[in-house]
C-alpha cells in the first residue's frame, strides 16, 4: 500500500483512499459534512499543519533562505511528541493500507506538504 500527497479539493483517483487533511482550519464556506463529498478529506489532523504564525511566514517567504528557515521550524514543531508520534503512525501505516495526506496549497514544492513528505520518507513510508 502506499501513502500519497496531495493538494486537497481536487478530484480523488481511485486507489487513494481516505484522505487526511493536514492543514490548521477547515475550507472555508464548506458544511462539514460536505468535506468527504466535495473531496478536501475525510480525516482533518490539524496537529500536522504550521502553526498560523508560521503558515503566514512560509506564504510569505520570498528568498530560498526564508523558505528554508520555514521549512526548519516546521520540522522543529513537528518533533514535539504528538506530531511525531502521528508521523511515525502514518509511516506504518502506509505498509498496510492506502491513504493520502494533503494541503490547500496549489505547488508542493511551496507547501508543507512537501516537508511531510521528507518526515514520512525518513520514517520509511511508502509513499507513491
Amino acid at each position: 500500500m502506499l501513502v500519497r500527497i496531495v493538494r486537497l479539493g481536487t478530484p480523488r483517483h481511485p486507489g487513494k483512499g481516505t484522505r487526511i487533511g493536514t492543514v490548521r482550519r477547515p475550507p472555508r464556506g464548506v458544511r462539514r459534512e460536505r468535506y468527504a463529498a466535495e473531496d478536501w478529506f475525510d480525516v482533518w489532523l490539524p496537529e500536522l499543519s504550521p502553526s498560523p504564525a508560521l503558515v503566514a511566514s512560509g506564504r510569505t517567504a520570498r528568498t530560498e533562505a526564508e523558505w528554508r528557515a520555514f521549512l526548519s521550524a516546521y520540522r522543529a514543531g513537528m518533533e514535539a511528541p504528538a506530531p511525531r508520534h502521528t508521523l511515525d503512525l502514518l509511516a506504518a501505516m502506509s505498509h498496510g493500507a492506502a491513504f493520502s495526506v494533503g494541503c490547500y496549497c496549489e505547488d508542493e514544492e511551496r507547501c508543507h506538504r512537501s516537508a511531510l513528505r521528507a518526515l514520512l520518507e525518513e520514517r520509511g513510508a511508502s509513499l507513491a
